[in-house]
């Protein structure tokens, strides 16, 4: 059987994630907007979208403290861009209201790229993903300034005028991108988080 895998669903391109899910043969991604609901799963994913809105929702819709003991209970949990920031334990230059579900050791920087209109794709190569380059989609993204000691890197931009910048990190149970795997049909990234869960199951 396959594990019962969440999508948070308070704002943002959580739907992509539902298909890129599907296509991975995950029938059924329950739509995370309610403790009742992220009861139901094994695991999560934290969409793109602006992380100010998903923390205020998650405040809201009183989802943001049971997010935070199941991560801290060792539930798995995979972030893009805005995902990133959610799962952060530190934002750089977070607005006063703003907060995060934590469980990486990072510190991040929000729209550390730049705006809307410097967004652009990448080829990225991760060992964790399988060999062939990975076409990463960067849209107002993060990226991590800095990082604890456990805190694995995944990849990196490999050239350009951000050359080194780590834009995917794993710790434990919980993985974080800078960048939109969802918005591309290559779903080795939601593959691999896939496994994951399934070891840990």
């Amino acid at each position: 059987m396959r594990p019962a895998i969440g999508v948070l669903a308070l704002q943002g391109d959580f739907r992509e994630h539902v298909h890129a899910l599907q296509r991975c043969g995950i029938d059924n991604p329950v739509l995370v907007r309610t403790p009742r609901d992220l009861a139901s799963v094994q695991a999560v994913i934290v969409p793109g979208g602006e992380s100010t809105a998903i923390s205020k929702l998650a405040v809201a819709f009183e989802v943001l403290e049971p997010m935070r003991q199941r991560i801290a209970a060792g539930m798995p949990v995979y972030g893009s861009c805005a995902g990133m920031i959610m799962l952060a334990n530190n934002i750089l230059d977070a607005r006063s209201e703003q907060t995060s579900f934590g469980g990486l050791d990072i510190s991040v920087r929000r729209n550390a790229f730049g705006r809307q209109v410097d967004s652009f794709e990448a080829d990225l190569h991760a060992p964790a993903w399988g060999e062939d380059a990975l076409k990463a989609v960067f849209i107002r993204a993060p990226w991590v300034e800095s990082h604890g000691p456990d805190v694995e890197v995944l990849a990196r931009v490999e050239s350009g005028p951000h050359e080194g910048a780590v834009v995917a990190v794993a710790q434990n149970h919980v993985m974080a991108t800078s960048f939109h795997p969802e918005l591309t049909t290559d779903d080795r990234v939601h593959s691999y988080f896939i496994h994951t869960v399934e070891n840990r199951a």
